[in-house]
């Protein structure tokens, strides 16, 4: 199977036969699949499918499971992630994650911004720590509507509001991967729509996987979209083709409706 379709350049995680077990039940078979720089990549499928289990993977979410056992080599710039000597809380900064439901600090829009660069020491001085404040919520496409109340609690935002801010959370601490497991779930279609442009404005700058149950979301966003089914890779590839010519029959079962 084609890891990554179409690429020139090294990608920047590789998944190679990865399994994952929680206790004696097999969540994810055998799953191989690259992450690329320069492109938004979807996972698609049912519920129950391994699509999220598979995505905190990539930045050892499982770990806080505790009966979740991972085997398989995944790479981030082709260093080993689940190495003895690799720093899990350097490793998420790296690899940054937006869950399904906005979860800021009860703590002000301002703190909540700065929390990550305070812990990782990436702000020497206030004026530092306010310009990485400023520079996230920027890209977060939150700036204009928050600048005047730094001060005001996050939970204290609409919920799309709350998520743009957990993106200019896991935006402060410079990550280079963005995970987004089903963010928009929890959203109205505005607020969707505000999530999905902000998508297509961080493309590039970090590599963006998003786990998402909605297919025309996924054609939207993405230019990869990988296809999950009980626990396997069934498809990956690039979007247009998958949604308009999959090569798997099961594929084209889901696409056109007829499970899931």
């Amino acid at each position: 199977m084609n890891h990554s379709p179409t690429s020139a350049t090294a990608p920047k995680m590789s998944a190679r036969d990865v399994n994952v077990f929680y206790g004696d039940k097999q969540a994810i078979k055998d799953v191989s699949i690259d992450v690329d720089m320069d492109r938004v990549t979807a996972f698609i499928g049912p519920s129950g499918c391994g699509k999220s289990t598979f995505l905190r993977t990539l930045n050892r979410m499982n770990d806080t499971v505790s009966n979740a056992r991972v085997t398989g080599d995944i790479r981030l710039d082709g260093e080993d992630i689940y190495d003895k000597s690799m720093d899990v809380v350097q490793l998420r900064a790296r690899v940054g994650m937006v869950f399904q439901k906005p979860n800021p600090f009860p703590k002000s829009i301002f703190e909540n911004v700065a929390y990550g660069a305070r812990i990782h020491g990436l702000a020497p001085s206030r004026a530092d720590l306010e310009g990485i404040v400023e520079r996230s919520l920027q890209r977060a496409g939150l700036w204009e509507e928050v600048k005047d109340r730094l001060s005001d609690s996050g939970t204290a935002l609409s919920g799309g509001q709350q998520q743009r801010l957990c993106i200019a959370r896991a935006i402060a601490v410079d990550p280079e991967v963005i995970l987004m497991d089903e963010p928009c779930s929890a959203l109205d279609p505005i607020a969707t729509a505000k999530i999905e442009e902000l998508i297509h404005a961080l493309r590039g700058r970090y590599a963006i996987v998003i786990v998402t149950h909605n297919m025309q979301q996924a054609a939207r966003v993405s230019q990869r979209t990988a296809f999950f089914h009980l626990g396997n890779l069934v498809e990956y590839g690039v979007t247009s083709e998958i949604f308009t010519n999959p090569r798997q029959e099961r594929t084209k079962d889901y696409i056109t409706g007829r499970y899931g």
